[in-house]
């Protein structure tokens, strides 16, 4: 009995993504639940199981291939041997309507890599079987990058599994010379006195490209940008699928949103005192009580009374959002990511600081889902440990504003006791507020944030 194995909505935003990497080949037994294929979304990266055991019979789809949602990708047969699947086997379908080639919608998912060619002097597969040694998605995912092949790695980690240093060192050059330069050969030109230039009176200053375009400077601009030397010690670094997508959303970010940054300092001695008499407590129910969550519940409060900062521009008007749904921002190897809490004003502290970390861990762990990075509707960033006093974020789109907490600092501040001013020592953060000035003018920015800090500085929450 031969069953259709369909691309799944793997969120509810995501209506197609790219055949990133296939697991399985035509003749291969699979496993109830056993992972075929890598899919890659501009969110996510998921693997597709099988829904029955059986054999494989056709894939349908190449490496690349950008499928719709319920769009064919391979046939398993639930009751052929593997030798009689392979008899019989058709040739793969041409890719019908719901595949096409090339990157997902709006440019930002590059088609995979193809696997790279066997090193000189190696027959096969340099593991001595048909298919990769084991290995995790992780791994997977960053060979794919590098382009190299697992089924030519030998893994070294429990078992034969391959680990991420296999795949690092066989993405290392085999020896240290340097490739020759195509530069080497041109003599060096002699000095040319410098032209005298009249700059055009209003010429506007030249914009970044995109990521993968080569930028330009505006039309009649006497500004050029020199070309790249290659020099002894220089590290070409490729971008990941990962950073590119990065790049290309804050090039977009910034030229199309107007940012405007405005900053505010916050005394956190309450708060930080709050902190500290119920940490311990809740760390036995295996919460972890951080500033971050106190910041996230003031923020959701502050937007339920400005409600502009919770919005999202379209072409020719502005929808006010009725879900809070708040962004953070997680550091990764791989690169920045914006999971999403989802109906955060719903939340004590105490439920946000348990959905934060939990997100945070499944980042760090690449488990991650489409629907985890999606429908955000207004973003927090924090510089982590070692921080910096304060800095200005770009806003992570379609959102209007994103909020930048700096490092605590213990600082001599002002107060007021029984009428006099007095010094005294207390945790300080700085925070900036990057907002769209298209939709939110500064006194609503303002406000919004004049509002977070008293909120943080009373320490009005409940636990």
């Amino acid at each position: 009995m031969s069953t259709t194995i369909r691309m799944p909505q793997l969120g509810e935003s995501v209506v197609e993504g790219t055949v990133g990497k296939w697991l399985v080949n035509v003749g291969d037994s699979v496993k109830q639940d056993q992972p075929v294929v890598e899919i890659l979304t501009d969110k996510a990266d998921s693997e597709v199981p099988a829904p029955q055991g059986g054999v494989v019979t056709k894939i349908l789809v190449q490496e690349g291939d950008v499928v719709q949602v319920g769009g064919a990708l391979l046939e398993i047969d639930t009751s052929a041997s593997a030798s009689t699947a392979v008899a019989n086997a058709a040739p793969a379908v041409p890719p019908s309507s719901s595949v096409h080639r090339g990157s997902s919608a709006g440019g930002l998912v590059t088609p995979a890599a193809q696997a790279a060619p066997a090193a000189p002097g190696t027959t096969g597969n340099g593991n001595g079987r048909g298919s990769a040694a084991p290995s995790s998605p992780s791994v997977r995912k960053l060979a794919r990058e590098q382009g190299i092949d697992l089924k030519q790695l030998e893994g070294t980690g429990d078992g034969g599994r391959v680990t991420r240093d296999d795949v690092l060192r066989a993405a290392e050059p085999s020896s240290g010379a340097q490739p020759p330069s195509a530069y080497s050969s041109i003599p060096p030109l002699p000095p040319k006195p410098a032209p005298q230039v009249q700059m055009p009176a209003a010429e506007p200053e030249p914009r970044s490209a995109p990521a993968g375009a080569r930028p330009a400077a505006p039309a009649g601009s006497a500004f050029k940008l020199p070309p790249y030397i290659p020099r002894p010690g220089d590290e070409t670094i490729p971008l990941t699928r990962r950073r590119r997508i990065i790049a290309d959303h804050m090039v977009f970010s910034k030229l199309t949103a107007p940012h405007v940054v405005t900053f505010a300092e916050c005394d956190l001695h309450k708060t930080d005192k709050l902190r500290r008499e119920n940490k311990d407590r809740l760390k036995a129910e295996g919460v972890n009580l951080t500033i971050l969550s106190f910041v996230a519940a003031a923020c959701t409060r502050a937007l339920r009374e400005h409600k502009i900062m919770n919005a999202r521009m379209l072409d020719d008007a502005y929808v006010v959002l009725s879900e809070i749904n708040l962004g953070i921002a997680v550091n990764t190897p791989e690169g920045l990511v914006v999971p999403v809490v989802r109906h955060a004003d719903e939340l004590t502290v105490r439920g946000l600081a348990r959905a934060i970390d939990a997100l945070a861990l499944k980042a760090r762990d690449n488990a991650l889902t489409p629907d985890d990075l999606a429908a955000k509707t207004f973003t927090i960033s924090n510089p982590g440990r070692n921080g910096n006093m304060v800095g200005g974020a770009i806003i992570s789109q379609p959102n209007v504003g994103i909020l930048r907490t700096g490092e605590i600092k213990k600082r001599v501040v002002v107060v007021e006791h029984d009428g006099e001013d007095l010094m005294a020592i207390h945790p300080v953060m700085y925070m900036a507020l990057s907002y769209d000035h298209r939709i939110v003018d500064g006194v609503d920015a303002n406000e919004f944030l004049h509002r977070v800090v008293e909120l943080l500085e009373k320490a009005e929450f409940s636990l």
